[in-house]
């Protein structure tokens, strides 16, 4: 495995591709349950309900964002990694946000949601032949290929849970 090339994933997930210096994003991808599942642990109910000036989403939301974003990159991946090119449309992240009401729920069962959403993902990385990780296709307008995407979900999370981090660190 090797990174993807600036040619097969848009512009617009450089940020996410460049968090991710392993050469395989398949053990950071199946490692990142633990190590996100022991963050999310310490934070309290009443935490993941608040939202910290300036963010615009509480933890529920951004977890509840991190879940949606598993299972819209995974589909990619797997209509792809299966040879089906048929452009795939974009997905508006606030739209799917406002619409989940994540704040309803319990935090357990929004850290369920992502937990059950990430194994799925690390189950079908993990079966995809070889010749799967380069093949790729369009989604909003631009190419992704099968890999790229693998190395966009660990990216992902990655990036928001950084900042989560930083804004619980900041709310003690």
């Amino acid at each position: 495995m090797r990174k993807p090339e600036p040619t097969e994933y848009a512009g617009f997930f450089a940020g996410y591709v460049n968090l991710v210096p392993e050469p395989d994003p398949l053990p950071v991808m199946a490692a990142q349950v633990d190590e996100v599942l022991a963050f999310l642990r310490t934070v309290s109910e009443a935490d993941a309900s608040v939202l910290h000036a300036p963010y615009t989403w509480t933890f529920k939301e951004v977890i509840g964002h991190v879940a949606d974003g598993e299972r819209v990159f995974g589909y990619r991946a797997l209509r792809f990694a299966r040879g089906d090119a048929t452009p795939l449309p974009g997905y508006d992240e606030a739209l799917f946000a406002a619409h989940a009401e994540s704040n309803r729920l319990p935090f357990a069962e929004v850290i369920a949601d992502w937990e059950i959403a990430r194994r799925a993902n690390v189950s079908l990385f993990r079966s995809l032949p070889d010749a799967a990780w380069v093949r790729g296709g369009q989604a909003n307008g631009a190419y992704l290929s099968v890999r790229a995407l693998a190395y966009i979900i660990v990216g992902h999370t990655r990036h928001h849970f950084a900042i989560l981090k930083k804004r619980l660190s900041r709310a003690e």
